[in-house]
């Protein structure tokens, strides 16, 4: 019960992580920390009792192995959905927006796809065949669609993209989520195939033609990566379901995808109706929370506290090197005094004199 507890409660976590990524670099702290307690009760709690806690679409048969609808779909949307109601960043950030240190972002890559093989293998609480199909087909699906999604940015726009392939890694992981323990490892790599490609499609193509996906704000693209990828796992889940592996998730269903003939068209079904269930009650109930906040205390950050930034206006700063636009200036950034001049400088390690 106690591995049950934690393992559920860090999921509730991560959703809600996911979500604050559709949010960043505007909305009022106070508003935030109001939505977190309610979106957890009144959304994200709903959803995940209704497909693992023994709940109308788990009766059903709707199958969700560790979270495609319960936290990548619902994430997704409810992010975008929020990120409509607290508005879009000033202009000049959305304009540009680049990481702020590549290499971060590639150690942060890195131990989110390992920690996704506890993620996902985790899922039965137990070392068995699900677990280590799901570990393996994690990895395969992530690493394919990693690989078409670099390939995608070679094709089409000439060289590749660290950024790209995160974001490929990244979809791939979502897709595989909602059938790791399910599928066998050749419908993986389809999965990663078509992770690599439809999100590829929607953030690069789509988004660039929708008025709306234009008009709201996600900062971090979180309903290509989530919503779109979970969306595209759970009916692949559908599609690739093997029969002896949904025994074992679960039993009582019969359940197989209907790439295995028999009943399978009717679990492709049910796997689109959960989904419309999941992104139907996130938009409504992430919509109702944002009223309600709004009512307390504004969703927003006003618009001279955007201009200074949403970790200045707190009295911190993340990276406090120098100022946007100033130059080097040995005198003020250097590691030696005026006093020491060229000569304390031509003395430092080679690695700091490379750095300067």
């Amino acid at each position: 019960m106690a591995s049950m507890v934690y393992f559920q409660c860090v999921f509730a976590a991560i959703t809600l992580i996911l979500l604050a990524g559709s949010l960043l670099g505007r909305m009022n702290i106070k508003a935030w920390m109001i939505f977190v307690p309610l979106w957890l009760t009144f959304s994200y709690t709903v959803g995940a009792f209704s497909l693992w806690g023994g709940g109308f679409l788990f009766h059903w048969g709707v199958m969700d192995y560790s979270g495609g609808y319960v936290i990548h779909l619902s994430s997704g949307i409810a992010g975008f959905t929020a990120a409509y109601w607290v508005g879009p960043r000033s202009t000049k950030d959305r304009e540009r927006f680049p990481p702020n240190n590549v290499l971060l972002m590639l150690t942060g890559a890195g131990l989110l796809w390992m920690g996704w093989a506890g993620f996902n293998g985790g899922d039965p609480y137990s070392a068995n065949i699900d677990s280590s199909l799901a570990v393996l087909n994690t990895n395969i699906c992530a690493a394919t669609s990693l690989l078409v999604w670099t390939c995608l940015d070679v094709i089409f726009f000439k060289k590749p993209s660290v950024i790209g392939a995160v974001q490929g890694m990244i979809t791939g992981l979502v897709c595989i989520t909602p059938g790791a323990g399910l599928v066998q490892g050749w419908a993986a790599i389809v999965m990663g195939i078509l992770s690599g490609s439809i999100p590829w499609f929607t953030m690069m193509v789509v988004h660039k033609r929708s008025k709306l996906l234009q008009h709201v704000d996600d900062t971090l693209g979180v309903f290509h990566t989530h919503a779109v990828a979970g969306f595209l796992g759970g009916a692949t889940t559908g599609l690739f379901a093997e029969p002896v592996l949904c025994s074992l998730f679960v039993p009582v269903t019969n359940s197989r995808g209907a790439f295995y003939g028999g009943s399978g068209g009717m679990q492709l079904l049910k796997q689109l109706v959960g989904a419309l269930f999941i992104i139907s009650w996130n938009v409504v109930a992430t919509s109702l929370i944002c009223l309600v906040v709004g009512l307390i205390v504004p969703l927003r950050m006003p618009e001279e506290e955007l201009a200074i930034g949403d970790d200045a206006v707190h009295g911190e700063e993340a990276y406090a090197l120098w100022g946007d636009g100033e130059k080097y200036d040995s005198s003020k950034h250097g590691w030696y005094s005026d006093n020491e001049g060229t000569q304390g400088r031509n003395t430092a390690p080679s690695g700091v004199t490379q750095n300067v």
